[in-house]
Protein backbone atom coordinates (compact mmCIF):
# COMPACT_ATOMS: atom_id res chain seq x y z
CA UNK A 1 0.00 0.00 0.00
CA UNK A 2 2.03 2.66 -1.63
CA UNK A 3 0.71 6.80 -0.07
CA UNK A 4 0.76 9.09 -2.63
CA UNK A 5 3.60 11.49 -1.55
CA UNK A 6 1.89 14.81 -2.37
CA UNK A 7 -0.96 14.38 0.01
CA UNK A 8 1.55 13.30 3.28
CA UNK A 9 1.38 16.55 4.36
CA UNK A 10 -2.14 16.74 4.85
CA UNK A 11 -4.10 16.37 8.06
CA UNK A 12 -6.40 13.77 5.53
CA UNK A 13 -3.00 11.48 5.32
CA UNK A 14 -2.00 11.71 8.49
CA UNK A 15 -4.87 9.98 10.09
CA UNK A 16 -4.37 7.54 7.01
CA UNK A 17 -1.24 6.52 8.32
CA UNK A 18 -2.16 6.54 12.14
CA UNK A 19 -5.03 3.63 10.87
CA UNK A 20 -2.01 1.84 9.48
CA UNK A 21 0.16 1.82 12.27
CA UNK A 22 -2.76 0.55 14.12
CA UNK A 23 -3.29 -2.10 11.56
CA UNK A 24 0.44 -3.29 11.82
CA UNK A 25 0.25 -3.19 15.25
CA UNK A 26 -2.02 -6.42 15.22
CA UNK A 27 0.29 -8.85 13.48
CA UNK A 28 2.95 -7.74 16.55
CA UNK A 29 0.59 -7.93 19.15
CA UNK A 30 -0.62 -11.32 18.40
CA UNK A 31 2.84 -12.51 18.55
CA UNK A 32 4.04 -11.29 21.57
CA UNK A 33 0.42 -12.57 23.17
CA UNK A 34 1.33 -15.95 21.29
CA UNK A 35 4.49 -15.87 23.31
CA UNK A 36 3.16 -15.16 26.37
CA UNK A 37 -0.04 -17.41 26.10
CA UNK A 38 2.91 -20.02 25.68
CA UNK A 39 5.18 -19.16 28.59
CA UNK A 40 2.25 -19.50 30.69
CA UNK A 41 2.61 -22.95 32.47
CA UNK A 42 -1.33 -23.69 33.09
CA UNK A 43 -2.25 -22.78 29.92
CA UNK A 44 -0.98 -26.42 27.43
CA UNK A 45 -2.65 -28.06 28.77
CA UNK A 46 -5.36 -25.88 30.84
CA UNK A 47 -5.56 -26.60 34.51
CA UNK A 48 -8.55 -28.75 35.72
CA UNK A 49 -10.75 -27.12 37.95
CA UNK A 50 -10.54 -30.82 39.59
CA UNK A 51 -7.24 -30.30 41.08
CA UNK A 52 -7.29 -29.99 44.76
CA UNK A 53 -6.18 -27.14 46.59
CA UNK A 54 -3.05 -28.41 47.54
CA UNK A 55 -2.23 -29.75 44.05
CA UNK A 56 -2.95 -26.02 43.03
CA UNK A 57 -0.26 -24.50 45.65
CA UNK A 58 2.04 -27.07 44.60
CA UNK A 59 1.36 -26.26 40.88
CA UNK A 60 2.28 -22.19 41.84
CA UNK A 61 5.60 -23.26 44.07
CA UNK A 62 6.77 -25.07 40.83
CA UNK A 63 6.04 -22.94 37.99
CA UNK A 64 6.16 -19.83 40.33
CA UNK A 65 8.75 -17.88 38.27
CA UNK A 66 7.01 -18.41 34.67
CA UNK A 67 3.83 -17.55 36.27
CA UNK A 68 5.18 -14.12 37.29
CA UNK A 69 6.76 -13.45 34.00
CA UNK A 70 3.72 -14.47 32.12
CA UNK A 71 1.18 -12.18 33.75
CA UNK A 72 3.85 -8.85 33.98
CA UNK A 73 3.76 -9.46 30.38
CA UNK A 74 0.26 -10.23 29.73
CA UNK A 75 -0.63 -6.99 32.27
CA UNK A 76 2.25 -4.36 29.87
CA UNK A 77 0.89 -6.08 26.68
CA UNK A 78 -2.37 -7.50 26.80
CA UNK A 79 -4.20 -4.07 26.97
CA UNK A 80 -1.76 -3.72 23.29
CA UNK A 81 -4.85 -5.61 21.51
CA UNK A 82 -7.23 -2.39 21.77
CA UNK A 83 -6.02 0.25 19.57
CA UNK A 84 -6.32 -2.99 16.88
CA UNK A 85 -9.64 -3.39 17.74
CA UNK A 86 -10.37 0.63 17.69
CA UNK A 87 -9.17 0.47 14.18
CA UNK A 88 -12.23 -1.50 13.66
CA UNK A 89 -14.61 1.38 15.30
CA UNK A 90 -12.66 3.79 13.04
CA UNK A 91 -13.71 1.96 9.70
CA UNK A 92 -17.58 1.48 11.33
CA UNK A 93 -17.95 5.25 11.69
CA UNK A 94 -17.33 5.43 8.12
CA UNK A 95 -20.13 3.60 7.56
CA UNK A 96 -22.29 6.31 5.60
CA UNK A 97 -26.20 4.50 6.40
CA UNK A 98 -26.21 3.83 9.89
CA UNK A 99 -25.55 6.20 12.73
CA UNK A 100 -22.33 5.85 15.06
CA UNK A 101 -24.76 3.93 17.55
CA UNK A 102 -23.03 0.71 17.07
CA UNK A 103 -19.58 1.74 16.92
CA UNK A 104 -19.64 3.63 20.20
CA UNK A 105 -21.47 0.33 21.83
CA UNK A 106 -18.85 -1.38 20.17
CA UNK A 107 -15.99 0.26 21.87
CA UNK A 108 -17.58 0.24 25.52
CA UNK A 109 -17.70 -3.74 24.47
CA UNK A 110 -13.97 -3.72 23.88
CA UNK A 111 -13.36 -1.82 26.83
CA UNK A 112 -15.35 -4.14 29.53
CA UNK A 113 -13.55 -7.35 27.94
CA UNK A 114 -10.14 -5.70 28.26
CA UNK A 115 -10.73 -4.65 31.83
CA UNK A 116 -11.85 -8.60 32.95
CA UNK A 117 -8.86 -9.58 30.46
CA UNK A 118 -6.58 -7.29 33.28
CA UNK A 119 -8.11 -8.44 36.04
CA UNK A 120 -7.91 -12.27 35.44
CA UNK A 121 -4.01 -11.34 34.92
CA UNK A 122 -4.32 -9.60 38.53
CA UNK A 123 -5.47 -12.79 40.27
CA UNK A 124 -3.25 -14.90 38.68
CA UNK A 125 -0.26 -12.62 40.05
CA UNK A 126 -1.55 -12.49 43.01
CA UNK A 127 -1.53 -16.54 43.83
CA UNK A 128 1.47 -16.48 42.88
CA UNK A 129 2.96 -13.75 44.77
CA UNK A 130 3.50 -15.19 48.38
CA UNK A 131 4.55 -18.62 48.74
CA UNK A 132 3.96 -18.85 52.38
CA UNK A 133 -0.26 -18.77 51.42
CA UNK A 134 -2.60 -21.47 52.71
CA UNK A 135 -3.07 -23.95 49.60
CA UNK A 136 -7.19 -23.05 49.96
CA UNK A 137 -6.54 -19.21 49.50
CA UNK A 138 -4.05 -20.01 46.66
CA UNK A 139 -6.95 -22.32 45.13
CA UNK A 140 -9.25 -19.73 45.48
CA UNK A 141 -7.20 -17.03 44.02
CA UNK A 142 -6.77 -19.56 41.18
CA UNK A 143 -10.50 -20.13 40.77
CA UNK A 144 -11.32 -16.30 40.37
CA UNK A 145 -8.45 -15.89 37.95
CA UNK A 146 -9.98 -18.96 35.65
CA UNK A 147 -13.59 -17.22 36.19
CA UNK A 148 -12.88 -13.74 35.28
CA UNK A 149 -10.62 -15.14 31.93
CA UNK A 150 -12.92 -17.22 30.59
CA UNK A 151 -16.75 -17.15 31.77
CA UNK A 152 -17.74 -13.41 31.53
CA UNK A 153 -18.30 -13.41 27.72
CA UNK A 154 -21.35 -11.10 27.68
CA UNK A 155 -19.92 -7.89 26.99
CA UNK A 156 -17.40 -10.27 23.92
CA UNK A 157 -20.76 -11.35 22.41
CA UNK A 158 -22.25 -7.73 22.42
CA UNK A 159 -18.80 -6.62 20.79
CA UNK A 160 -19.51 -9.51 18.00
CA UNK A 161 -23.03 -8.49 18.06
CA UNK A 162 -22.68 -4.86 17.39
CA UNK A 163 -20.44 -5.57 14.62
CA UNK A 164 -22.35 -7.95 12.98
CA UNK A 165 -25.43 -5.19 13.08
CA UNK A 166 -23.59 -2.23 11.77
CA UNK A 167 -22.19 -4.43 8.95
CA UNK A 168 -25.64 -5.78 8.15
CA UNK A 169 -26.95 -2.21 8.49
CA UNK A 170 -24.60 -0.98 5.95
CA UNK A 171 -26.37 -1.22 2.86
CA UNK A 172 -24.44 1.65 0.38
CA UNK A 173 -23.06 0.91 -2.68
CA UNK A 174 -19.67 0.66 -1.26
CA UNK A 175 -19.94 -0.74 2.23
CA UNK A 176 -16.57 -0.60 3.97
CA UNK A 177 -16.79 -4.74 5.24
CA UNK A 178 -17.84 -7.25 3.13
CA UNK A 179 -20.92 -8.86 4.58
CA UNK A 180 -18.90 -12.11 5.61
CA UNK A 181 -17.67 -9.87 8.43
CA UNK A 182 -21.23 -9.90 9.89
CA UNK A 183 -21.71 -13.47 9.22
CA UNK A 184 -17.83 -14.19 11.17
CA UNK A 185 -19.19 -12.22 14.23
CA UNK A 186 -22.08 -14.25 14.41
CA UNK A 187 -20.71 -17.03 14.53
CA UNK A 188 -17.39 -16.01 16.96
CA UNK A 189 -20.28 -14.38 19.06
CA UNK A 190 -22.02 -18.14 19.40
CA UNK A 191 -18.43 -19.90 19.47
CA UNK A 192 -18.07 -18.21 22.70
CA UNK A 193 -21.06 -17.73 24.06
CA UNK A 194 -21.14 -21.52 26.13
CA UNK A 195 -18.02 -20.39 27.94
CA UNK A 196 -20.40 -18.60 30.29
CA UNK A 197 -21.00 -22.02 31.56
CA UNK A 198 -17.23 -22.36 33.08
CA UNK A 199 -19.06 -20.91 36.53
CA UNK A 200 -20.80 -24.01 37.19
CA UNK A 201 -19.37 -27.10 35.47
CA UNK A 202 -16.09 -28.50 36.72
CA UNK A 203 -15.83 -31.48 34.71
CA UNK A 204 -16.49 -31.68 30.52
CA UNK A 205 -16.43 -29.28 27.40
CA UNK A 206 -18.19 -26.53 29.06
CA UNK A 207 -15.37 -26.27 32.08
CA UNK A 208 -12.75 -23.86 32.09
CA UNK A 209 -10.04 -26.34 30.65
CA UNK A 210 -12.93 -27.76 28.38
CA UNK A 211 -13.16 -28.38 24.69
CA UNK A 212 -15.64 -25.80 24.27
CA UNK A 213 -14.91 -23.05 27.38
CA UNK A 214 -11.03 -23.23 26.76
CA UNK A 215 -9.83 -23.81 23.26
CA UNK A 216 -13.17 -22.78 21.09
CA UNK A 217 -13.43 -19.71 22.64
CA UNK A 218 -10.27 -18.44 22.30
CA UNK A 219 -9.37 -20.37 18.93
CA UNK A 220 -12.69 -18.49 18.00
CA UNK A 221 -11.33 -15.42 18.90
CA UNK A 222 -7.76 -16.18 17.77
CA UNK A 223 -9.38 -16.76 13.91
CA UNK A 224 -11.40 -13.62 14.14
CA UNK A 225 -8.86 -11.67 14.81
CA UNK A 226 -6.86 -12.97 12.04
CA UNK A 227 -9.69 -12.08 9.54
CA UNK A 228 -9.94 -9.22 10.99
CA UNK A 229 -6.32 -8.16 9.64
CA UNK A 230 -7.54 -8.53 6.05
CA UNK A 231 -10.59 -7.42 5.72
CA UNK A 232 -9.29 -3.91 7.66
CA UNK A 233 -6.32 -4.47 5.35
CA UNK A 234 -8.95 -4.03 2.37
CA UNK A 235 -10.97 -1.45 3.95
CA UNK A 236 -7.88 0.90 4.52
CA UNK A 237 -6.68 0.23 0.58
CA UNK A 238 -9.90 1.25 -0.73
CA UNK A 239 -10.58 4.61 1.50
CA UNK A 240 -7.08 5.41 0.76
CA UNK A 241 -7.82 4.92 -3.01
CA UNK A 242 -11.26 6.99 -2.25
CA UNK A 243 -9.51 9.89 -0.46
CA UNK A 244 -6.77 10.05 -3.01
CA UNK A 245 -4.02 8.52 -1.00
CA UNK A 246 -3.05 5.80 -2.11
CA UNK A 247 -2.18 4.26 -5.81
CA UNK A 248 -3.82 1.91 -7.49
CA UNK A 249 -7.34 1.03 -8.28
CA UNK A 250 -9.68 -0.18 -5.52
CA UNK A 251 -10.00 -3.91 -5.67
Amino acid sequence: MQMIAEAEETPQATAFRAQLVLLWSGPVVAAVLLALFLAFPGFLPPMSPTMSAEQVAQFYDEHRSWIRLSMVGFNLCGIMIVPFLVLIVAQMKRMSTQSHVFAYAYLAAVVSGATLFALSNIYFGVAAFRPNRSPEVIQALNDMAWLSFIAPVGMIVAQFAMLACAVYFDRGPDPVFPRWVAHLSVITALAMLPSVAATVFTTGPLAWDGLISFWVRNGAFAIFVIAMFFALRDALYRQGVAEGLVEGPAR
